[in-house]
């Protein structure tokens, strides 16, 4: 059987292909879904969670894209009727053994993660959602839109890691990489646009709730699960983060797809881009530059990226803040597991870096051939 190491499920193909897959006959399933839990009808959320889970043999002979989609779709179930209070395992014990086979032959955790929930699941009328709502639908296309754009930035990122700061590709690469985490700016500002925090706190975000399968406590679906703070590692976060944050990402890293993971594992072990760029620079700025005439058209570059991710981190931010306010929370921290704290933190670290990237800069007029990003241009320089 081909097993995960054969396979990319990010592919574009093969996100389509799982889009496609119904492997537990689920469509008609998931839709009554919508008006149960409206109802808040716990039994029947059970009694039809009960009747999906496949025999354990078939399970095992599920490949890995059938094994994504049929995470998907469990997934949908465990998500709801945590929403209503009991543990979903406690109720439907037979699935957990179900729920480690699909685990392993994806490589990913033994439940469903924000790609089940938005990057895998159909669109139209085949779309698994917990509520129906237009606003859900919003949120789960903003992380379809980001997911092909950033599985090609952390591959420029795994190239980045390995080029040179001097080397003329590298602005080049920078400035590709720059338009790609663009579009998470274009994401939240449409998440911004139609979906209310009110919805997003009072409305969606339980379904989000951790659960206890066998003796794991796993994460929902989180928004911080799409890991912009992976090229953060890349970038800068592997040797100038703090604690709070690099706690945050080992939590988070195993949520993640298995290729991402091995990044995280590479970067974690070699300095950041900043501080190869930094050590680069020296003492002299202006002496550096005369040595390494396009060492300054890369330090631009990436000056260019963090102000792009800047801009992205103070919306993010202020999504946050409206949603989890005291007075209209029901959690007090993020589905992922960071708190408003935390974000506001990782913002403060971003800029940090950015101004330290551009204070090594020498006074000179800017370096030609490197556009400046589409963010900066409809959004300023800083959030």
């Amino acid at each position: 059987m081909t097993m995960i190491s054969d396979i990319d499920l990010g592919n574009s193909l093969r996100v389509a292909a799982i889009q496609e897959l119904d492997p537990l006959a689920a469509d008609r399933a998931c839709f009554l879904l919508r008006e149960q839990n409206a109802r808040a009808d716990v039994p029947a959320m059970a009694a039809e969670l009960r009747r999906l889970v496949p025999r354990l043999d078939t399970a095992e002979g599920f490949d890995p894209t059938h094994s994504v989609a049929a995470m998907r779709d469990l997934g949908m179930f465990l998500g709801s009727i945590k929403r209503h209070g009991p543990e979903p395992l406690a109720l439907v014990p037979e699935v957990l053994p179900v729920l480690r086979v699909l685990g392993r032959h994806t490589d990913m955790v033994p439940r469903d993660v924000v790609h089940h929930y938005c990057t895998w699941n159909p669109t139209g009328g085949r779309q698994r959602m917990y509520l129906g709502d237009v606003q859900e639908a919003y949120l789960q296309a903003s992380v379809r839109m980001v997911f092909p754009h950033l599985r090609e930035g952390l591959e420029l990122c795994a190239i980045l890691s390995q080029t040179e700061v001097h080397d003329p590709k590298f602005a080049l690469l920078t400035q590709e990489l720059t338009d790609h985490v663009e579009t998470m700016v274009t994401s939240i500002d449409m998440v911004v646009t139609n979906v209310t925090p009110e919805f997003f706190a009072r409305e969606l975000r339980a379904y989000f709730d951790e659960i206890v399968v066998g003796d794991e406590v796993l994460l929902g679906p989180a928004a911080a699960q799409v890991p912009l703070w992976l090229i953060d590692q890349a970038i800068w976060a592997s040797d100038r983060s703090e604690p709070a944050y690099e706690e945050f990402l080992r939590d988070s890293v195993p949520y993640s797809l298995p290729r991402w993971r091995e990044l995280y594992q590479d970067w974690t072990e070699v300095p950041s881009v900043v501080s190869r760029l930094v050590e680069a620079y020296g003492d002299d700025a202006a002496e550096a530059e005369r040595r390494m005439p396009d060492l300054r058209a890369g330090a631009e570059a990436l000056a260019r990226l963090l102000r792009v991710i800047v801009v992205f981190r103070g919306r993010h931010l202020g999504i946050a803040r409206k949603a989890y306010d005291a007075d209209l929370r029901l959690f007090p921290v993020g589905s992922g597991g960071a708190s408003v704290d935390l974000l506001k933190q990782i913002i403060d670290l971003t800029r940090t870096t950015a101004r330290l990237t551009g204070a090594r800069r020498s006074h000179q007029p800017p370096a030609a051939g490197v556009p400046r990003g589409k963010a900066e241009r409809a959004h300023g320089r800083s959030a």
